[in-house]
């Protein structure tokens, strides 16, 4: 097994920014590791310690160039709320070790799911289950935090917990603890968007430092950090002897799917960012190492930390020399440079720990979640309040259990559609999305995109049996989505088959994969197949039942069908098609790439170049338009004649430009005359539709348009 690959092959041009980024890192982490710690239970140098051994050997193993490992919020959260709920003092020297061996065990479990190769655990866990599972720890450290701001000591429990403890803690609030930790905070929010790759909390807890030595914070009743005396850790072994070992097992392995499941989906997503490909179960291996670390050092268990990451990001870091530049920082800092920790005001490091839990919270998700799917926003919602009013344990177990639910729910609405012809076209063709396409007489053909099983199979016979009418002869199933069956929905199949067939109408299974077949014997549905209820095509299903080409289409007037027919195949499936791309979005887009279209004029130096390159090229730098589409889009432009570049805006210059507008309308025209006549008619009514649009959509615009239409038109 290489180990550092990410180091193989180095180029000397990286070596700046790795070491940069490295000594950047160990800045970063020192009041966020620390802030941790606490949250974990622990004394805060020992969030120093695990930002020394655990973020080595996670470089070591990792072969992500660029993910930094570190003491981060979840896994501290979940801890730390273990720790309260046995009821051991934080800081004590009962919590050590009961952390250190959660620590263990998360390695242990880690290292197990390694050997089983469990990255693949990580696809059931959704994003609204995650981003709710993160955020209700996030927003849980936050309440458990404020109280520290405020002068008092931190929450525990769940929310109803931390609301009281708040509430107690605001008839004895230290204005000047409020004070420095809210400034902390306001100066570390907006340097993150003023200068977000300049390290501000860094900054703040220099300052901090330094107001505690020249202005006496302590005679203002504002709580300090424990002194902590300058070395490096000892390594030793966690003893299970006096610790709970059925709650550190069993936190274990809730922090190790966390870590794994965080880790994971981060690593990949910043992969596929930058351009680079990871090796999941390797990854898996160097949390696990990492964890082992933390263990032998005391420490919390440690994470991936994508705060720390997007940093290195910025800061441009290209491999995991960045982790050891900041592990061995962090050396010389336990070393030489610890004396400043009894001068840090515990309200400054509070503001840097909720900073940091700010950018994790992801309240943007659940907007977005709220905008397109409600389940999945109620998922995200149901993990949230989970965590915060039940614990880490219940926000995981609901929301894993609701992701369930919302497979389970989308597998039994499934895609499904009816079917039609659309004369002179090969192929069957979904009626809902194509006007062209018309049911053959007497045939109900039904296209089912999903594995048939118990949960929806009742659907599938509810809408053939609610599109049978009294003329129905012929019922054929598409069933070339359908990649397995269970044996209730085999059951049912047959006794819908044999309903139709009692009543006179043939009932066909098509374009399903052999295996279907094999699985209907092996349910003891062999003679479905035997009584022909099964054939390969859709084609062979009507054959069968004694339909042939053409197929007959009373429902279909014949003006209709003639004009379908003379329809080019490339004209029908362009016409309109931007409508159909965009729905409710139609107007805006076509409003963008009509800004695209002018901020290329915009850069042309005279109008010789436009004339010469053309309108219509210009719209080639998008995509083929439908006739009608591009008249709409031509039309629009002509609304934006303001907002032409200066040296065009001159009367002569806008109508050069109206004028090749209107030649290019004219040409559309002329070619749809010669080539689909029919098509021109529906352009003409298309305009006059698109002129009350305009009217309604842009009243100004419009008017100030017909103003200068009728001005050139005079001249």
């Amino acid at each position: 097994m290489r180990l550092f690959t990410t180091l193989h092959n180095y180029k000397k041009n990286y070596l700046a920014k790795d070491l940069i980024a490295g000594v950047v890192m160990a800045a970063v982490s020192i009041p966020i590791a620390m802030g941790y710690a606490e949250v974990s239970g622990l004394p805060a140098v020992y969030g120093l310690y695990g930002s020394v051994l655990p973020i080595l050997l996670f470089a070591c193993f990792s072969t992500s160039p660029q993910f930094i490992f570190g003491v981060d919020a979840a896994p501290a959260a979940i801890v730390g709320a273990s720790v309260s709920s046995l009821g051991i003092v934080f800081g004590s020297a009962e919590a050590i070790d009961y952390i250190s061996m959660i620590a263990l065990c998360t390695g242990l479990w880690l290292l197990l799911f390694y050997v089983l190769k469990a990255g693949k655990m990580v696809d059931f866990i959704s994003t609204p289950v995650m981003g709710g599972f993160v955020s209700g720890i996030a927003v849980t450290i936050i309440l458990m935090q404020i109280p520290k701001v405020l002068g008092d000591s931190s929450g525990t429990g769940e929310l109803p917990e931390l609301l009281h403890h708040l509430w107690k803690t605001m008839h004895h609030v230290n204005g000047m603890s409020v004070v420095l930790g809210c400034v902390s905070l306001l100066i570390i929010v907006i340097s993150r968007k003023i200068a977000p790759k300049f390290p501000m909390v860094v900054v703040v807890m220099v300052a901090g430092v330094l107001l505690t030595k020249y202005a006496s914070l302590e005679q203002y009743g504002v709580r300090m950090l424990a002194d902590v005396k300058n070395g490096l850790p000892s390594f030793r072994l966690p003893d299970p002897g006096g610790v709970n070992m059925t709650q550190a097992v069993g936190r274990g392995l809730i922090v190790a799917v966390v870590v794994m499941a965080e880790t994971l989906l981060s690593e990949n997503n910043f992969a596929f960012q930058n351009g680079y490909k990871i090796k999941d179960n390797r990854e898996i291996l160097a949390c696990a190492v990492g964890n082992f670390g933390a263990a032998v050092v005391g420490c919390c268990p440690v994470n991936g930390s994508i705060s720390r990451t997007s940093m290195n990001d910025q800061y441009g870091g290209k491999t995991q020399l960045v982790s050891i530049t900041a592990s061995l920082t962090m050396v010389c800092v336990l070393l030489f440079g610890t004396g400043f920790i009894g001068y840090l005001p515990v309200p400054v490091l509070t503001a840097i720990v909720i900073s940091a839990l700010m950018k994790v919270v992801e309240f943007d998700l659940a907007v977005r979640l709220f905008r397109v799917s409600r389940i999945e926003f109620y998922i995200y919602m149901a993990a949230f309040f989970g965590v915060l009013m039940l614990g880490t344990i219940y926000g995981v177990i609901i929301g894993i259990i609701l992701s369930f639910v919302e497979v389970i729910l989308r597998e039994t609405d499934p895609p499904r559609c009816f079917l039609g012809i659309i004369p002179g076209r090969d192929g069957f063709y979904d009626r809902t999305k194509n006007r062209f396409a018309y049911p053959i007489d007497h045939v109900v053909m039904y296209q089912f995109s999903e594995s048939l099983f118990f949960a929806n199979i009742k659907i599938f016979v509810d809408d053939i049996e609610q599109s049978i009418t009294d003329d129905t002869k012929v019922v054929i199933v598409d069933a070339g989505a359908v990649t397995n069956i269970d044996i209730t929905a085999a059951d049912r199949l047959e006794q819908l088959a044999d309903s139709l067939q009692g009543r006179g109408i043939a009932f066909y299974m098509t374009e399903h994969h052999e295996g279907i077949n094999a699985k209907l014997r092996k349910l003891g549905k062999g003679q479905m197949v035997q009584k022909g209820y099964v054939r390969r095509t859709i084609t062979a299903a009507l054959h069968d039942a004694g339909i042939r080409e053409p197929y007959p289409v009373t429902s279909m007037p014949e003006q209709k069908r003639q004009f379908i027919m003379n329809i080019p195949a490339e004209a029908e499936n362009t016409l309109e098609e931007f409508a159909w791309a965009f729905g409710e979005d139609t107007v805006n887009e076509i409003e963008r790439r009509v800004h695209i279209v002018l901020e290329h004029i915009h850069q042309m130096p005279d109008l010789e170049q436009l004339a010469e390159q053309g309108i219509e090229e210009l719209m080639e730098t998008w995509h083929t338009l439908g006739a009608i589409d591009e008249d709409e889009f031509l039309r629009r432009m002509e609304l934006h004649m303001d907002e032409l570049p200066e040296h065009m805006t001159e009367e002569h210059n806008r109508r050069v430009v109206l004028e090749l507008i209107e030649k290019r309308r004219r040409h559309i025209a002329r070619q749809l005359q010669q080539d689909n006549p029919e098509i021109l008619e529906k352009l003409k009514a298309s305009r006059v539709k698109l002129e009350k649009r305009l009217e309604k959509q842009q009243p100004e615009a419009a008017k100030r348009l017909r103003r200068l239409e009728e001005k050139l038109h005079h001249k």
